[in-house]
């Protein structure tokens, strides 16, 4: 397994992540929301749930799982080494959250669906988010949601500051933060193929008939689906899903969409200079050394953010 020594998250993480971050920290009711989320949000509570209520891991609980996990943690170079929990679901899905004590959470559907090669790729990815620092705003996100969808005083007067544009930009946020996270399963696993298969699988795997699924066959969708891109109208409709107004408000990217992003990167300057040791190391404990200049960047999401706005609300006026 590959190993990168004092790495920076910045050597790995996605333009698109570091652009949709910046646009979310610039729009009006960020910084309210940030204050409110310090002052009543603890994640000592969260952690005794899951001390509770899973299976903390370790070198004699899930010995196998640990040693996997261990050797992510040492590859990404994270320090120090987050806790990891096993919880009793059957929907194959994993997160990390945690800022002072960050941790992440795997289901057993996860170990009863996947290699340990394709485990090491979800871990590895779960790992790339606390390494980035992404679990604080995944954190305040659903925070944020929750708390502006409920009444009286349990909103804490977010209410009249969490606007549409702010959870629409939260949500922008955490899809591009998962493509920087695949980026960091690909450089501990090495291999793309394992990791845009444990994407397949968690997308629609089966236990019983998994061996009728088929990497190309999924390479095949994804290239199909990026091509509607060339009806503007398909365009569109992908905004109103992920933003909600069709169906659920999407936090993660489709999975074809990232089989798409991970692809170029596999085949980038970037990534082939990272995998000879030529990457950005981190300057001090939760520094990076890098100055990059996003604003024109920034601007551009901030518009398409402030379009889609108007789009769900002449909808929402027609009713068509």
């Amino acid at each position: 397994m590959a190993s990168y020594p004092g790495i920076s998250s910045e050597a790995f993480r996605h333009p698109l992540d570091r652009q949709a971050e910046q646009t979310l920290r610039s729009l009006p009711g960020f910084d309210f929301v940030a204050r409110k989320f310090v002052e009543f949000f603890a994640e000592r509570p969260q952690l005794i749930y899951l001390m509770g209520n899973t299976i903390q891991v370790g070198p004699r609980q899930y010995s196998t799982i640990y040693h996997m996990f261990r050797e992510c943690v040492l590859s990404l170079d994270i320090y120090p080494e987050p806790k990891l929990f096993v919880d009793q679901n059957a929907v194959a899905n994993s997160y990390s959250l945690g800022k002072e004590n960050p941790y992440i959470v795997i289901n057993t559907g996860i170990l009863d669906l996947l290699s340990e090669v394709e485990i090491r790729a979800v871990l590895a990815h779960e790992l790339g988010h606390i390494k980035c620092g992404h679990t604080i705003l995944i954190q305040m996100a659903m925070w944020a949601s929750r708390a502006a969808s409920a009444i009286g005083e349990v909103t804490f007067g977010l209410g009249n500051f969490v606007s549409q544009g702010l959870l629409l930009a939260f949500y922008e946020w955490r899809r591009k933060a998962e493509l920087s996270c695949d980026r960091a399963a690909l450089l501990v696993i090495e291999d793309l193929d394992t990791v845009m298969k444990t994407m397949m699988k968690i997308s629609g795997g089966s236990i019983k008939y998994g061996h009728e699924c088929h990497l190309q066959e999924f390479i095949k969708q994804s290239e199909e689906y990026n091509k509607l891109d060339e009806d503007g109208l398909n365009q569109v409709y992908k905004l109103l899903m992920y933003s909600g107004v069709i169906g659920e408000m999407q936090s993660h990217p489709f999975a074809v969409e990232r089989v798409h992003y991970l692809r170029e990167w596999a085949v980038s300057l970037e990534y082939q200079q990272i995998r000879q040791g030529n990457y950005r190391r981190s300057t001090a404990e939760g520094a990076v050394n890098v100055d990059v200049n996003t604003e024109t960047e920034a601007d551009r999401l901030r518009r398409q953010l402030e379009e889609l706005q108007r789009e769900i609300d002449r909808i929402r006026r027609t009713g068509s």
